[in-house]
């Protein structure tokens, strides 16, 4: 033991941690059963007792985890009138806890139709304005990325997908635009969950690395309209994939019932 720890002080400190694991295994058990509509939206929740059991925590921790709940829309208290689950359109779905529930049901194309659609408005401005304000450094990185995906190409999804990742991340920093670099912090683990399921089911990564090719060369060029346009096929190469993905699951369902 560190000397100049006193006993009490460890022990306390344990306990914290201890007890942060066990609110934070708590809300995430929670958030998963609302956005899997296992608790309903617009019902309301169990009884606190029945909550106590199900999650195997204390009245304090269940409290704990339903505050931050609340906080992030997911659920409402009413007095004397229980506690509601609010509707999709009031949740933080970028509030880390809430995105993790998300990305982890990739059955709910809902939520990927919707950034595809934040993406269509977002990156073709930003690659129009890249190719007008990038510097030599945001140039570099926007290269660097795309170099890392030629050399992942079919042989490391995972590899690939990050690589993808920085290459969209350079260009909307290479905007200049902050509002744009703060919305591509914000969604940056939504768009790494989207590039590894349409990578998954692109059917040409020569293809794709030629959009991104096309994104590439037309900001460095200068070209504020081809870098628009180039981005705006690159994206719409995501939806189709995207939709050949669900059309795929559909079918296997079908064949299921």
């Amino acid at each position: 033991m560190d000397q100049d720890t006193a006993p009490g002080t460890r022990l306390s400190s344990d306990a914290a941690s201890q007890g942060r694991r066990v609110m934070s295994g708590c809300l995430r058990e929670f958030v998963g059963a609302i956005v899997t509509g296992e608790m309903p939206e617009g019902e309301l929740l169990p009884p606190e007792a029945d909550l106590i059991a199900r999650f195997g925590v204390s009245r304090t921790t269940l409290r704990e985890t339903m505050q931050h709940m609340v906080a992030q829309g997911l659920i409402r208290s009413r007095p004397r009138a229980g506690t509601l689950v609010m509707p999709r359109a009031s949740w933080n779905m970028l509030d880390p806890v809430v995105l993790d529930a998300a990305l982890d049901h990739p059955q709910d194309f809902d939520f990927y139709r919707a950034l595809l659609e934040a993406r269509e408005v977002l990156e073709p401005a930003a690659a129009r304005a890249a190719a007008q304000n990038a510097g030599n450094r945001a140039l570099l990185r926007a290269a660097e990325a795309f170099e890392a995906m030629v050399e992942a190409s079919r042989r490391d999804n995972e590899t690939w997908s990050q690589a993808d990742l920085d290459f969209h991340t350079a260009i909307i920093e290479a905007s200049g635009n902050w509002v744009f670099a703060q919305f591509g912090i914000a969604i940056r683990a939504a768009l790494l969950a989207s590039f590894r399921k349409t990578n998954r089911a692109t059917q040409s990564f020569e293809d794709a690395l030629e959009m991104h090719r096309k994104v590439l060369e037309a900001i460095r060029m200068r070209q504020p309209d081809a870098a628009e346009a180039a981005m705006r096929d690159l994206i719409a190469l995501a939806r189709r994939d995207m939709e050949q993905m669900r059309g795929e699951i559909d079918g296997a369902r079908r064949g299921d019932a």
